[in-house]
């Protein structure tokens, strides 16, 4: 692309931007009022955990709220907008790096910049009416698989442990870095978790810090049980409570899901040396998994599963026709299943059966397939 059109283009996207926020996402962004109280009462040095904000509880740790502060500072619709900005910024990063990261791709940068956008489309424009984090999470990640692949694994580890306080899922990509890193690498993450989780102490003190995350712990776990027959809820968790009910029986297959992901994740790691570069497969097959193994994994959550995507869609020719087949149907079980097509009845029926789950579970073994024909 020209630089003259390029920015054609991006001023296009913006103009588009500008209409989308007008017309309707500034009226919507529930999520970004919810975290924005908390910067507030953070400035105040306030509970941030309190059973009377309902459904609408905070479930970040205490350094979130903390370093988010200076949106407490200014007025609820101008900070809207820049949330909405900077989130957009973020989508561009999700996406440049997605594609860039991946190695000895075989399609163009646009062509799979615009299957990802396409498949993705639908978690990211929750993402953005919610005012929601996750394009964060998936930037901070991403940046993170980035410094692994320029040899810099201490700043990977930072950047892994700066995730965990946007969404503490993020943890899961530390016995990756521990094994595929070295210590160095995996101690640095810990290190900054142990800092980010003691830093809130120069605001609320050490007793009050202490008191934050035993009520973040609560307000975590309390809210769990509930939320997993919830229609948007894509977690392996909720998908085995959504067909036997929640109980012992779908908690003990639950857990025996995650070995079984578990001994997939380390079948991977085992057959690494297949690949002249194997970082990204791992990182993508780690972010593809976080919204799968947390209990409150909502669909939009899947975002991070747009390294997955790339992967799979730059190997494509590369797979069988049995592969493509059962891939195509799960990506479009996962990514197209969209409420304003289906509507609400079929759609709600449909998320009742648990298939986005499924699908995700499905993409998933495609790249564990990937990774055992030694294609990425």
């Amino acid at each position: 692309m020209s630089g003259r059109l390029r920015i054609v283009a991006l001023l296009a996207l913006a103009v588009v931007a500008i209409l989308l926020y007008t017309a309707r996402i500034r009226r919507e962004m529930i999520d970004f009022t919810t975290w924005r109280q908390m910067t507030v009462r953070a400035l105040h040095a306030e509970p941030l955990y309190r059973v009377e904000d309902g459904h609408y509880q905070f479930k970040y740790l205490p350094l979130f709220a903390v370093i988010m502060a200076p949106f407490g500072l200014i007025e609820l619709e101008m900070g809207k907008a820049l949330w909405f900005a900077i989130s957009l910024g973020l989508l561009v990063l999700v996406m440049r790096w997605s594609v860039s990261a991946l190695p000895d791709r075989r399609l163009p940068r646009t062509t799979l910049v615009a299957l990802a956008v396409v498949l993705m489309a639908k978690f990211l424009a929750h993402e953005l009416l919610l005012g929601q984090v996750n394009l964060l999470l998936g930037a901070l990640l991403l940046a993170a698989l980035v410094s692994v692949q320029m040899k810099r694994p201490n700043a990977a580890g930072a950047l892994v442990g700066a995730a965990a306080f946007v969404k503490p899922y993020a943890l899961i990509l530390l016995p990756w870095l521990l094994v595929t890193q070295g210590w160095r690498a995996a101690a640095t993450a810990a290190g900054t978790v142990i800092v980010g989780l003691l830093l809130p102490a120069l605001v609320y003190g050490w007793t009050g810090n202490l008191d934050l995350l035993r009520a973040w712990l609560d307000t975590v776990t309390q809210s769990t049980t509930p939320n997993l027959l919830g229609n948007d809820n894509v977690s392996i968790a909720s998908m085995w409570a959504k067909w036997l009910g929640p109980g012992s029986t779908a908690t003990l297959l639950t857990f025996a899901t995650f070995a079984a992901v578990g001994m997939l994740v380390i079948f991977v790691w085992r057959r690494r040396r297949a690949v002249a570069a194997p970082e990204y497969l791992e990182c993508a097959l780690l972010m593809l998994l976080i919204p799968l193994i947390s209990p409150q994994g909502w669909d939009y959550v899947l975002l991070l599963a747009t390294p997955a995507v790339v992967c799979l869609a730059d190997r494509w020719r590369d797979l069988t026709r049995i592969w493509q087949g059962a891939l195509a149907v799960a990506l479009v079980t996962m990514c197209l299943t969209i409420f304003d097509i289906m509507g609400r009845s079929l759609y709600g029926r449909f998320m009742s059966l648990a298939l986005v789950s499924v699908a995700g579970l499905a993409v998933a073994v495609g790249l564990v397939h990937t990774r055992w024909r030694a294609l990425a």
